[in-house]
């Protein structure tokens, strides 16, 4: 099964955000230039999702990553392990060293 997005659930993430950071739906649509307001209510009801443009202009009023406003069905990836991380990579290098070498 392919990742999805909930709409609905990415709406109230919105609204929660917007709460949050005390940005009005007026003030979204004025930097967005929106011609009216009822674009950024039916995103906030989950009628609709704003585009991936809008989501991109989002993030950057809200400070906060485009994934972080998006609700979906994907599982969240486990952190990197530093230290295996580290390892990995030493490994990977060290071998390129010798190749060069070589």
């Amino acid at each position: 099964m392919y990742p999805t997005i909930n709409i609905k659930a990415t709406g109230i993430r919105l609204g929660q955000i917007m709460k949050r950071k005390k940005i009005s739906p007026k003030a979204v649509q004025d930097y967005l230039g929106l011609s009216c307001v009822q674009s950024v209510y039916r995103w906030l009801n989950g009628c609709s999702m704003p585009s991936v443009d809008h989501l991109y202009a989002l993030s950057e009023l809200f400070q906060i990553p485009m994934d972080h406003m998006i609700v979906g069905n994907r599982t969240a990836q486990k952190p990197v392990d530093q230290k295996s991380f580290y390892i990995r990579m030493s490994v990977y290098y060290n071998a390129v060293r010798k190749l060069r070498a070589a």
